[in-house]
């Protein structure tokens, strides 16, 4: 199969390293698979999409499309996986659903074979490409609503998300936390998704061993926290856990090390990062915070001997396994975490998770066995860190962090995610076939006429369209946008639209 994936920013996260991961398995299996990204910032993305084993290609960077009346001869696929946003499924449907005029021989035994009538009968231009939407989580539910003017600013977006996720052809999920909301919140769609986890990039031998060697030899002992520096991810409960064992005696042979994804472009990540290291300071923890630290070993040894919070921003693959692999335990603090990949990698380098009691967690650390669950509270975790920190031997922990690595080889591999949309897929194909064989010649008179031309309905998706991309670009706060606002948000939809088809 052809296979083309549509995903908006292709950087650093866990959605963007299960598209990747995606990618890379389906390629695997023998599938042709081309991701398109609105934005890819070489620097700042996965090994894969960096060294080219996937072939990525950039559109909608700029503000006009780079083709508009050859828009119907670029490559056609056999499948679309889109996640993220559903937005752009319904202009997919639409290209997927044109008819093309054909002309079919004249059946007047009268005329010469070679001829043709007049007339031309509408037929498919072959059968049509299966849409496989991924939902990570409802966005409508990371949407903040706290007027009034907000809640009904957002009921038209609320319905656009619910009729273009409903066209997918293919419903999918992370997690039976991810389902169960998906089906409270989208009544209207009277499909159960199904569930895929997402799988763990297996490379436990690719880590840094200078940082490996550094942390072991500090004779410290480590909790790590691996999440990008955003608020929602409650990075905070983490700190305030640990910095509750301070009186404790060894205290000082012990550090937090926070690592993840940073990106200077974003606001929040500056933000929070400087609420964080307030909070080290209003907790009297010594903190410092190294970037780079593959190129600043010598900096990070000595920051680690004389700190108790570490930061380290943006950290690459071979630092962020070195870290797992001489931690005592991760600590994962995201309350209803749609499904968190960071615990799977840990358990796939042995190191035993402590996460919350709320939502992927729940279906992938087993308490007391692979790790803790434990309720987002303070007083819930610190007595967890210090059992981690002062009291569980080395064998202990061992054995917890062999297990889980079991537990993820057997559920959670590339593999096994592969062949799980794989048979999305093929499946979807096989049915759609006899569906579409017995509607191809049958006209769209049950639709009503403004649907019918074509013109007039790309005309008015792409202007319901054009104000989802406002609302995504301008929302934080209820604005009224300008004309030049108005004409940006359509650009970037009409580059999207004549991009795809």
């Amino acid at each position: 199969m052809k296979i083309a994936f549509i995903h908006p920013d292709l950087g650093i996260g866990g959605a963007e390293r299960l598209v990747v991961d995606a990618a890379v398995g389906l390629q695997s299996l023998g599938h042709s698979v081309t991701v398109y990204t609105s934005r890819c910032d070489r620097s700042h993305c996965f090994e894969e999409v960096r060294d080219g084993t996937l072939n990525v290609v950039v559109k909608g960077d700029t503000l006009f499309p780079r083709t508009i009346f050859g828009r119907y001869e670029n490559t056609t696929y056999d499948a679309i996986f889109v996640d993220q946003l559903s937005f752009c499924i319904p202009l997919l449907r639409m290209g997927l659903d044109r008819l093309k005029p054909a002309r079919t021989p004249n059946c007047d035994s009268s005329s010469d074979s070679s001829s043709y009538s007049r007339r031309s009968i509408p037929q498919r231009r072959k059968r049509k490409a299966r849409i496989l939407f991924y939902c990570h989580f409802p966005d409508k539910l990371l949407a903040t609503r706290k007027s009034l003017v907000k809640r009904l600013y957002r009921i038209p977006f609320d319905a656009i998300e619910a009729y273009s996720t409903s066209q997918a052809d293919i419903l999918l999920v992370n997690s039976r936390f991810t389902q169960r909301m998906f089906r409270s919140e989208f009544p209207s769609i009277d499909r159960t998704p199904g569930v895929v986890y997402p799988c763990v990039h297996e490379s436990d031998d690719n880590k840094d061993e200078t940082v490996v060697r550094i942390v072991k030899d500090s004779g410290k002992r480590t909790l790590l926290s691996v999440n990008r520096f955003e608020k929602k991810k409650e990075v905070d409960l983490a700190i305030r856990a640990y910095a509750a064992l301070k009186d404790t005696p060894g205290f000082a042979n012990t550090a937090l090390v926070i690592a993840g994804g940073y990106d200077n472009a974003v606001s929040e990540n500056l933000e929070y990062m400087t609420e964080l290291r307030r909070l080290c300071d209003s907790l009297g923890l010594e903190h410092k915070i190294i970037w780079d630290v593959e190129k600043n070993t010598t900096l990070f040894s000595s920051a680690l001997q004389s700190s108790s919070i570490l930061f380290c921003p943006s950290v690459s693959s071979p630092v962020r396994n070195a870290l797992l692999c001489a931690c005592r335990a991760l600590t994962y603090t995201p309350t209803n975490e749609h499904f968190g990949i960071v615990p799977l990698e840990a358990m796939l380098m042995n190191v035993p998770v402590i996460a919350t009691t709320t939502g992927g967690p729940l279906e992938t650390v087993d308490d007391g066995m692979t790790g803790w669950l434990r309720a987002p509270d303070v007083n819930a975790w610190t007595p967890v860190m210090h059992h981690v920190l002062f009291e569980a031997t080395d064998a202990d922990l061992q054995a917890m962090g062999k297990l889980g690595h079991e537990t993820v080889a057997k559920k959670f591999s590339r593999a096994e995610m592969a062949n799980a949309f794989e048979r999305a897929f093929l499946s979807a194909s096989e049915f759609s076939s006899s569906q579409d064989s017995s509607t191809a010649a049958t006209p769209n008179h049950h639709r009503p006429a403004i649907m019918r031309n074509p013109s007039l309905r790309d005309g008015i998706w792409i202007a319901l369209l054009a104000c989802a991309t406002y609302y995504c670009m301008y929302g934080s706060d209820f604005t009224i946008p300008s004309v030049s606002e108005v004409l940006v948000g359509t650009c970037i939809v009409l580059v999207v639209y004549y991009a795809i088809f």
